[in-house]
């Protein structure tokens, strides 16, 4: 406790809300899971540099590490999925990027149809936010709406939109 009688975080607990922050970004007051999703930019690129199997372990790894983060940073905040957890948002939106070649438009395609499942939660997406909680109840969600939106990426491409 410090002087105010506030818990004083230690290092370990600052860097699990640093990691389910993106950084800060889930913190910005507005949007803060748009902010997010941003986030996943840079991870996204550094996917485009491996090969599928290692895309695959990459995103599993993110997958278990972003349930494990979020679930230690929901105890710590002490709220149930606080709107500032947004590594969920930040591997939602690396699964979205994984079945069309990268370009800023189909990161752009991308980042508006995980935002739309995302907020708009349709049957399956909802399905899995009211089927778990903790970090899986955090993340699934996210996952799914990753996929459904990567579905919908590859239909376009496959189509010949871009």
């Amino acid at each position: 406790m410090d002087a105010y009688g506030k818990h004083k975080m230690r290092v370990p607990e600052k860097l699990i809300i640093l990691g389910a922050t993106g950084f800060g970004l889930g913190r910005i007051p507005v949007a803060p899971g748009t902010f997010g999703t941003l986030a996943a930019i840079p991870l996204i690129w550094l996917m485009t540099w491996m090969n599928p199997g290692l895309v695959a372990f990459f995103l599993v790894s993110l997958i278990l590490l972003s349930v494990y983060v979020a679930d230690k940073a929901e105890i710590i905040m002490g709220e149930k999925d606080p709107g500032s957890i947004v590594i969920d948002e930040i591997a939602g939106f690396c699964v979205t990027m994984t079945l069309v070649p990268l370009s800023w438009l189909t990161i752009i395609l991308g980042f508006i149809a995980f935002r739309c499942f995302d907020i708009l939660k349709p049957v399956p997406v909802k399905y899995f936010e009211n089927k778990f909680s903790g970090g899986a109840g955090i993340v699934l969600d996210d996952i799914m709406a990753g996929v459904l939106a990567a579905l919908v990426l590859k239909f376009l491409y496959i189509l010949g939109l871009f």
